[in-house]
């Protein structure tokens, strides 16, 4: 389906501006989502009344997780878009579809002033939201592999990951301000609305930088692109690898879910500060920030079985076991130290997950399979996270049962690593990818 020409496609003139300028989507993206999970009961009172607060922070969960399902249309309509005309104005087209959906959010009137409409107008921003970001984590992971230097495939993609990190630390920090500047009844009445109004004052500046951002020579040297029916066609063929690579993702979805968006709200189960969890979270992503380039790495050197295979087994015999010790009296410091365990463990197998999905996917629809395989991870398991542990919990009246969910995702990654690499196929694959690669 794809060849290489002869004459040489123009060069990536800065490697470092064009991480930037590729993962600066990712921020907006993992901004507001963040952010919707973190102020969750407010908006559950804004936008879903009910005289039942458990109830409403169920419905507020339920269009978080919604939007998400949209993540699998927008993988394969987007995907195959990116595939097609290109990664550059894939990933403007992705901008501005997020940028629409963080836009109606943040400007949205309450349940007390429209009515029904309000929470139809959410659920339609997270539909857009969870449309666009269903190909944005594929479009900028495909990016930033394209534009590797040899060996060090799993270090360049691991970026993605990390730039996340960066939106969750500022949203977090403006958090914190709010809540030690702002009284509580004024936060909850409308100054919750304050940081969603900070993402949409950045969305003109991560426009620009896209703006400049440079085609992959890897896609400038295909002498043919598939058509929308080709790439469609070809992910039906491959539907395999894309169960595997769901599956081998769902741990990293899983774990990052439950330590960014749902660790604000199970502090508040455990009876702890707002402050705290906000705490908690900052530290979480300054050190998955650090962990995911440190476990592309590691898995470019000893390759990436044995790191995703240690890592999924380790969060599978100890996430019970944590969260049982500090469910039993909880402190900010069982919290903070848990929030650190299950951040290496995020971080080890992020780094390595998203470069090994890279090279288990046909290259001539790279993005569409890699979105695909990622998005139905993050809408069948990752975002549906808080409603799963919320609704565990309820269920068992056990608070560290959110665990069995933290076993289910790591037994899904070990098992889909062990079936991937259980032969030379995926060593073959990978000398290919970095023979087109470069």
């Amino acid at each position: 389906m794809s060849q290489t020409s002869t004459s040489q496609p123009p060069q990536i003139k800065s490697r470092l501006g064009a991480i930037l300028r590729a993962t600066s989507g990712n921020f907006l993206e993992q901004f507001d989502f963040f952010l919707f999970g973190f102020y969750a009961p407010l908006i559950a009172k804004a936008f879903f009344p009910s005289h039942d607060e458990a109830a409403a922070l169920l419905n507020t969960f339920g269009v978080f997780w919604l939007g998400a399902l949209m993540r699998p249309i927008g993988a394969v309509v987007l995907g195959a878009y990116i595939d097609r005309i290109g990664r550059r104005l894939g990933l403007i087209v992705t901008l501005a579809i997020m940028a629409m959906g963080t836009i109606i959010i943040a400007f949205c009137p309450t349940y007390a002033t429209i009515g029904v409409a309000a929470p139809v107008i959410v659920l339609i921003g997270r539909l857009l939201q969870g449309f666009s970001a269903g190909v944005e984590l594929g479009g900028v992971s495909v990016y930033l592999s394209e534009i590797a230097t040899p060996g060090n495939r799993g270090f360049y993609t691991s970026f993605q990951s990390s730039s996340q990190q960066v939106a969750i630390f500022v949203a977090a920090t403006i958090g914190y301000i709010l809540n030690q500047s702002m009284p509580t009844a004024t936060i909850e009445e409308w100054g919750w609305r304050i940081p969603f109004f900070i993402g949409c004052l950045i969305i003109p500046v991560i426009f620009v930088l896209r703006r400049t951002l440079e085609e992959t020579p890897a896609f400038l040297s295909m002498k043919k692109h598939p058509t929308t029916s080709e790439v469609f066609s070809s992910a039906a063929v491959n539907w395999k690898i894309i169960l595997l690579g769901m599956m081998l993702a769902a741990m990293t979805t899983v774990t990052f879910y439950f330590v960014t968006v749902f660790t604000p709200s199970f502090g508040k189960e455990l009876h702890l500060s707002a402050q705290d969890s906000l705490l908690v979270t900052l530290m979480v992503a300054v050190t998955n920030f650090i962990w995911n380039p440190v476990g592309g790495a590691l898995s470019d050197r000893i390759g990436r079985r044995p790191v995703l295979l240690v890592i999924a087994g380790l969060s599978f015999v100890t996430a019970y076991p944590v969260l049982m010790w500090l469910t039993a009296a909880p402190t900010f410091g069982k919290m903070l130290a848990v929030g650190m365990m299950f951040s290496l463990y995020f971080g080890v197998y992020s780094g390595t997950m998203l470069g090994a999905l890279v090279e288990i996917v046909p290259a001539h629809v790279r993005t569409t399979c890699f979105s695909l395989a990622f998005a139905l991870a993050a809408a069948l398991f990752g975002t549906f996270t808080p409603f799963a542990a919320l609704k565990l919990t309820a269920l068992t009246g056990d608070k560290a049962s959110p665990a069995y969910w933290l076993m289910c995702a790591a037994a899904s990654g070990f098992i889909a690593a062990i079936v991937i690499y259980r032969s030379g196929a995926v060593e073959a694959r990978e000398q290919a990818v970095a023979a087109q690669l470069g």
